[in-house]
């Protein structure tokens, strides 16, 4: 996969959209993922949980010094002043070896980026799942809501 138009279409097909009522479906062990929202640019996709909870991660193609095209993985957790950004940062280098937490605006985002030269469906799939992952696993930890 060498292109975000490659790695767009892969996302539009692996994770179809998200129907408009589902409510009586029960959800297997593994998470459901579907696209809730797309762009050109940007792909929106609802990660639910067999708990309950849910996660939304975004998929966005990045141009880097205006050469090489990224697709960053990304997801919010929380509003920044509402943690303890110690703690969270501690836990987080506990528990994941895929992302990195910033700040970005009033809230804490989960974010991985990968250049799409070269890059193996693996490279994304499994990166996608960790943020998905850690970022409701943090939220659930460090945040009263699941808002995220």
């Amino acid at each position: 996969m060498a292109t975000w138009e490659d790695l767009s279409k892969f996302i539009r097909t692996e994770y179809q959209p998200a129907p408009e009522e589902d409510d009586d479906e029960e959800l297997e062990e593994e998470p459901e993922f579907r696209i809730i929202e797309s762009s050109e640019e940007e792909i929106r996709i609802l990660v639910e949980y067999e708990d309950d909870r849910s996660q939304i991660v975004i998929v966005a193609r990045e141009r880097l010094d205006d050469a090489e095209d990224w697709v960053q993985v990304v997801s919010v957790i929380g509003r920044a002043d509402q943690v303890d950004l110690h703690k969270l940062l501690d836990e987080l280098g506990q528990t994941s070896v895929v992302c990195g937490a910033v700040v970005i605006g009033e809230h804490v985002v989960l974010r991985h980026a990968v250049p799409l030269l070269n890059l193996d469906i693996n490279e994304f799939v499994d990166p996608l799942n960790f943020v998905a992952e850690t970022a409701d696993h943090l939220e659930e930890m460090f945040f009263p809501e699941d808002d995220y």
